[in-house]
C-alpha cells in the first residue's frame, strides 16, 4: 500500500487526470445505468396448469391433477408442491431448493409436462408452465374507460398492444378484462326438420370449412411454389356464403337457414372506471431496460395514439413504478448533495477550507466510481442500489474526516503539505480499509 502512495504522490498530473477521468465515466454511467424499482430476483417457483371445459372439481382433480402430481413429485431438487383443482381448471405450483439453478429446474419440470401429457385426456389443453420471476411484473398498468362500445374498447386496446409490443424497452402487454369475440350461428329447429338435417352435419359442415389444408408444392424451372386450399373462415360473410345443403341446382346456404352475428363470450368478471367500463393494459418490461425510459416511451406512445380516439375515452395510469424510482434517485442525489455541503460547513470551522474541499470531493468521487462498476458489471440501479448507497455516506465522510485531519495535526508540527497528506495517507489506509470491509 505504502508503495502504491508513494507512486500517487510522484505523479500528481496523473492522479489529477484519473479524478476527472472517474468523475466524467461516473456520470455517463449514472445517467446510461438501466433503473428499475426492484431487482431482479430469480424466485424458485414454476407454475403449471391446464384445464378441461365442463368438468367438476372432483373430476378434475382425478383426471388432471393425479398424473401430474405423481409425474411432477419426482423432480429432483422439488421442496414443495402445492396443487388445487376448480371447475375445468386444475394447476400445481411448484417450489425448488433456494439458491438452486432455477434454469435447470425449468428444463426438468418441461420434460416432466412432456411425459405427464400423455396421460391426461385428448380434450385437455395443453399444459402451461409459467416461471414466477420479478422481472416479469408489470412496470405500469394503462387502463382504457369510457362510455363507448365494447368492440370499440377492444379495438382501441388491441391497437395499442400492438404498437407498445414495439417499443424497444417493452416485453409484453397483457390485456385484462377483455373478453373472447366469436361468430353465433343461430338456426332455428324447424329448419332441421325441413331440410332433412341434423345438428352434427352442421356442425361438421363448420369445422371441415374452417381450415386451411397444405397441398403440396409444385418444382418448376423458375422455382417450387408452395400450394395450400384456403378455408379459414375469417368474417360472418365467410359463414353466410357457406353450402348447407345442395340437392341438384340448388345450393342451400348458411346465411338462408341461420341467423350469424359477431358476439363475445360470456364475462366472468368486471371492470370499472367511475361506473365506465375499462379494460387494463398491463406493460412489462424486457431484462435490463431502463424503467424510466421505458415508462415514458409508453406514456408518449399513447398521447400519439390518444389523437385519433374518441373525446370520451379516457386513459387512467395505475402501479406506476417509474414514479417510485424517480422518488428513490431524488433521495439519493439530495443526500449526497446535503452531506457534502453539512460536511463542508463542519470540516470548514474545525480544519479550514483546504480540509473541507478534499473531503467534500471524496463523496461524489467514491459514489461515481461504484456506479461505474456497476454499470461496467451490467447491474441496474434499483432500490437495495440506491439504499445502499444513501447507507454508506456516513462511511465515506469518516473515512475522508481521519485522513485529513491527522495530515492536518502533521502540518502543524511543521511538516510540508506532501509529507503530512502522505504520512496521513500511508498511517490511515489499513485502518479505513478494514473499517469499512
Amino acid at each position: 500500500m505504502n508503495t502504491i502512495i508513494d507512486a500517487a504522490f510522484s505523479r500528481t498530473r496523473v492522479v489529477i487526470m484519473a479524478l476527472v477521468m472517474i468523475l466524467s465515466v461516473g456520470t455517463f454511467a449514472y445517467i446510461s445505468i438501466p433503473k428499475e424499482a426492484n431487482p431482479e430476483v430469480p424466485l424458485p417457483l414454476v407454475y403449471v396448469s391446464t384445464g378441461l371445459d365442463g368438468i367438476s372439481p372432483t373430476d378434475a382433480e382425478r383426471l388432471l391433477l393425479e398424473p401430474m402430481e405423481t409425474e411432477f413429485g419426482g423432480i429432483e431438487d422439488l421442496q414443495k408442491m402445492s396443487s388445487e383443482a376448480t371447475e375445468g381448471f386444475a394447476s400445481v405450483q411448484l417450489e425448488f431448493t433456494a439458491g438452486g439453478d432455477i434454469d435447470e429446474a425449468l428444463d426438468k419440470v418441461r420434460e416432466a409436462a412432456d411425459r405427464v401429457e400423455s396421460e391426461l385426456p385428448d380434450d385437455a389443453r395443453d399444459l402451461t408452465i409459467t416461471e414466477i420471476n420479478t422481472a416479469l411484473f408489470p412496470i405500469i398498468t394503462v387502463v382504457l374507460s369510457g362510455p363507448v362500445p365494447e368492440r370499440t374498447l377492444n379495438t382501441l386496446s388491441d391497437n395499442v398492444q400492438e404498437q407498445l409490443e414495439g417499443l424497444p424497452g417493452v416485453l409484453e402487454v397483457d390485456i385484462g378484462g377483455k373478453r373472447t369475440e366469436f361468430l353465433e350461428v343461430l338456426i332455428d329447429p324447424t329448419v332441421f326438420q325441413t331440410y332433412n338435417l341434423s345438428f352434427d352435419e352442421v356442425i361438421g359442415q363448420l369445422q371441415r370449412n374452417n381450415r386451411l389444408i397444405a397441398a403440396g408444392a409444385i418444382e418448376t424451372g423458375g422455382g417450387r411454389i408452395v400450394l395450400k386450399v384456403p378455408g379459414l373462415i375469417e368474417g360472418v360473410e365467410d359463414v353466410m356464403n357457406m353450402p348447407i345443403k345442395v340437392r341438384g341446382d340448388a345450393v342451400v346456404t348458411f346465411g338462408d337457414v341461420a341467423t350469424v352475428r359477431r358476439t363475445f363470450d360470456d364475462p366472468t368478471s368486471f371492470a370499472r372506471i367511475d361506473g365506465q367500463p375499462a379494460l387494463s393494459l398491463e406493460v412489462k418490461k424486457r431484462s435490463g431496460a431502463n424503467i424510466i425510459e421505458t415508462v415514458a416511451d409508453v406514456q408518449s406512445m399513447i398521447d400519439e395514439l390518444r389523437i385519433d380516439w374518441p373525446d370520451t375515452v379516457q386513459v387512467t395510469y395505475l402501479q406506476d413504478q417509474s414514479e417510485q424510482v424517480k422518488t428513490l434517485l431524488s433521495d439519493l442525489e439530495a443526500n449526497v448533495i446535503a452531506a457534502v455541503i453539512l460536511v463542508m460547513i463542519v470540516i470548514v470551522f474545525a480544519l479550514g477550507l483546504r480540509s473541507a474541499i478534499l473531503v467534500g470531493l471524496a463523496i461524489p468521487g467514491a459514489f461515481l466510481a461504484g456506479v461505474t462498476a456497476l454499470w461496467m458489471m451490467e447491474y441496474t440501479m434499483n432500490i437495495v442500489v440506491l439504499f445502499s448507497l444513501i447507507l454508506v455516506v456516513g462511511m465515506l465522510v469518516d473515512g475522508a474526516i481521519v485522513t485529513v485531519e491527522l495530515a492536518d495535526r502533521r502540518l502543524q508540527e511543521g511538516a510540508s503539505n506532501k509529507e503530512a497528506y502522505a504520512y496521513a495517507a500511508k498511517r490511515m489506509a489499513w485502518p479505513i480499509i478494514a473499517s469499512t470491509a
